[in-house]
Formats: C-alpha cells, sequence, structure tokens
C-alpha cells in the first residue's frame, strides 16, 4: 500500500507538470512568438480553458502527499517555508494577470500585466525546477527529522545547504528551458500564423538546447547524489521511464523539424513524464533526502499513514480520479483546433 502512494503521488506530480508546464512555458514565452496585443490574446486564448483547471492538479498532489505521507507534508512545508511563500505569491500574480489584463483597453495596463504574466510563469518555472534540484540533493535534516533552509549559503552544495546552490540553479534552468520548450510545442500546435511560426522556431531551438543540456544535469545529479543511479539496476521501472523520456525528446525534435503539430507536443509530454517518473523510481523509498546523515533521511515507510487511512483514502481516489481525467480529456475534446483571439474586452 505504500508503494502504491508513493507511485499515486508521483503520478500526480507528473501530471501537474505536464498539464500546467505548457501554461508556464507559454507564458514566458509569449513576449517573444507575440509582438502585438492580438497576437498575445491569441496566446491567452490558446492556455484560457486549461490554466486554472491544471493548477488544481497542484492541490490534488498537496491532498495525495497529505493523506499518504503526513510527515513527509508536515517536514516539507516548515523547512520549505519561504519558497512555498515564493511559489504561493508567483501563482497569484500569474492568475491576476491572465484575468486583469484585458480590463482597461489601454497600452500601458496591458503592458504592466503582459510583463507580470512573462515574470510569473518563468519563475514558476525555476522554482519548481530549484524544487526538483532539492529533492535530488538532499536537505539537511536533523534528528528529530525536521530541517530549515535559508534561501542560500556559499552556493557550494555542501552542509549547510540553501534552497539556491549551483547544482539547484543549473536544474532550474533546465527546467524553465524544458517548460517552456513544452509550451512553444503546445503553442505550435494550438495557435496559427506569426505565433505559430515564431513558436516552432523557438520549439525546435529549445529541444536542441535541452538535449544538450540534459547529460550535463544528468552529470551534475551523480555528483551530488551517487547514490540515485545505483538503484537504477534493479528497477526496471526506472528504465523504462528513462526510455519513455529519451524517445518523447527525440519525437519532439523530429517532429518539430518535420511540423508534425501534436506529435511534438505529446513527445514533449512523454518527455517530462518519463523524466519524472524515472526520478521517482531511482528515489524511492525516500522522500526527503539527508545530505548530513543518510539515516536521517525521510523515507516512505516512515512518512506514510497508517493501513486504515491509506486503504480508505484509495477508495475515495478511484472515485474522484477518474472523473478528474475525463474532465482534462472533455475540455481537450471541446476546445479542439486552433485558437482565435478575442477583440474589444471580450475574453483574454
Amino acid at each position: 500500500m505504500v508503494e502504491l502512494w508513493y507511485a499515486i503521488v508521483a503520478l500526480m506530480l507528473t501530471t501537474y507538470v505536464v498539464l500546467d508546464g505548457y501554461d508556464f512555458g507559454a507564458g514566458a514565452l509569449h513576449l517573444f512568438v507575440a509582438k502585438t496585443d492580438a497576437e498575445r490574446r491569441q496566446v491567452l486564448a490558446a492556455i484560457g480553458p486549461y490554466w486554472d483547471g491544471n493548477e488544481v492538479w497542484l492541490l490534488a498532489s498537496g491532498g495525495a502527499l497529505l493523506v499518504g505521507f503526513p510527515k513527509a507534508l508536515a517536514a516539507g512545508l516548515s523547512g520549505y517555508y519561504l519558497a512555498i511563500f515564493l511559489l504561493l505569491w508567483t501563482l497569484i500574480v500569474r492568475g491576476i494577470s491572465i484575468e486583469l489584463r484585458s480590463h482597461v483597453e489601454a497600452p500601458l495596463w496591458r503592458a504592466f500585466w503582459d510583463a507580470a504574466f512573462f515574470g510569473a510563469s518563468a519563475l514558476l518555472a525555476i522554482l519548481f525546477g530549484a524544487a526538483l534540484g532539492n529533492i535530488l540533493r538532499g536537505v539537511s535534516i536533523g534528528p528529530d527529522g525536521w530541517f530549515s533552509l535559508p534561501l542560500f549559503t556559499d552556493f557550494s552544495g555542501r552542509p549547510p545547504v540553501g534552497i539556491l546552490d549551483k547544482y539547484t540553479v543549473l536544474v532550474a534552468v533546465f527546467s524553465l528551458l524544458a517548460l517552456t520548450a513544452h509550451g512553444a510545442a503546445f503553442l505550435h500546435w494550438k495557435t496559427d500564423g506569426l505565433v505559430q511560426l515564431r513558436a516552432r522556431l523557438s520549439a525546435t531551438v529549445l529541444f536542441f538546447v535541452v538535449a544538450v543540456l540534459w547529460p550535463v544535469v544528468t552529470y551534475a545529479t551523480h555528483v551530488v547524489h551517487p547514490e540515485f543511479f545505483s538503484g537504477f539496476v534493479s528497477r526496471p521501472l526506472a528504465w523504462i521511464a528513462a526510455f519513455v523520456a529519451v524517445a518523447g525528446l527525440s519525437t519532439a525534435c523530429l517532429s518539430m523539424l518535420r511540423g508534425r503539430e501534436l506529435a511534438a507536443f505529446l513527445g514533449s509530454a512523454a518527455f517530462l513524464a518519463g523524466l519524472l517518473g524515472a526520478t521517482a523510481a531511482g528515489l524511492f523509498p525516500v522522500l526527503l533526502r539527508s545530505v548530513g546523515d543518510p539515516r536521517a533521511s525521510l523515507t516512505a515507510y516512515d512518512a506514510a499513514n497508517d493501513e486504515m487511512g491509506l486503504r480508505t483514502a484509495l477508495g475515495w481516489l478511484a472515485i474522484g480520479l477518474p472523473l478528474a481525467l475525463l474532465y482534462v480529456a472533455i475540455l481537450f475534446r471541446i476546445h479542439r483546433g486552433k485558437v482565435v483571439g478575442a477583440t474589444g474586452r471580450d475574453g483574454y
């Protein structure tokens, strides 16, 4: 049951990254692919039906972590206190920038919210990348099972560590590039005209940059966490997920060159899903790794809820998860095809 809930939490987080990731990427790219107000409204129309629903998967991931591994959630909320507040404020700024940009038909007003949307989207990709880097590198967990991280220390990655160091910044940059490429692939699929042409060019360049940077990040991960890859030998799921990531990135690159819109987006989604799946499989059963004393690491077995709680939550999940997936499928079905930007004060 513990292993199943570990997989459920990993699946929900992966779903969130894949779905909300193209929102972040589109936002971080929209100032470059959309030059006029009409083109920027076209970008917002592309993500408009999805972005707020996609963010619900973050809440669902937190809920799954709460019912599955409450001790890990408690330690993480306390230790990442500053980072979580940065994340929340950035999510708020991003949401209101989408909603408010067309409330006033003034160039300065719209330019301000466009800049806010760009900055918040890029910062969210960076923050989530830094969070992944922290999970892979580890944190300084005390004997009592708690930790507290400053924003940064000396950037060396050696204890005492901070949220940012040279490794987590590298992972954050990689995350920004990967999610921006994902967003560009989505815009290439859902838009037309000059926005689509610029999105295709951006996605082609970004996917190849990601392909070059990926081995660098992999080597850096081996340096900061040598035990991470040793678990791959005995974990077929890790190898399968890694293969999915390689196949997805290859598909995205080749499809972009050939102009295959949907295939490129699906390849990008497979790359992100495979990358996060391999990470989860390689880390298991550790949820919070201790960089000072490995014995202080918090594992899924240490942090898990009791058997009855896990079984009860699984029953509710069996009802809620299919409904959520059905909602996503229906939404994409309803809004299939290319988007048309709104005019005047209608829509975004």
